[in-house]
């Protein structure tokens, strides 16, 4: 699935530093967080579709790892993104 660069860029500006810091784990957790519920809308039609179902656990798995890691990083950081993006643990 690919998200149009506008919204890539919209996305690492929002939760990075600006919109070309795309290494920061707010950016690519917001870039995951998109991509999950574009996939989750995919899925809601198109219940037999099984290689996208993968690609929807490997994504939360990813997402899943950076949240663990900003939070034994700095847990300000973890709380701020969890609140802003309305993730559950």
């Amino acid at each position: 699935m690919n998200i149009a660069p506008e919204i890539k860029k919209k996305a690492f500006k929002e939760f990075g530093k600006s919109e070309f810091d795309t290494g920061s784990p707010e950016g690519q957790i917001s870039l995951f967080t998109r991509k999950i519920q574009h996939l989750t809308e995919h899925l809601k039609e198109n219940q037999k579709d099984l290689s996208t179902e993968r690609s929807l656990v490997r994504l939360v798995g990813k997402r899943r790892k950076l949240l663990d890691y900003l939070k034994a990083k700095d847990i300000e950081r973890y709380r701020a993104i969890i609140k802003k993006l309305k993730i559950r643990k």
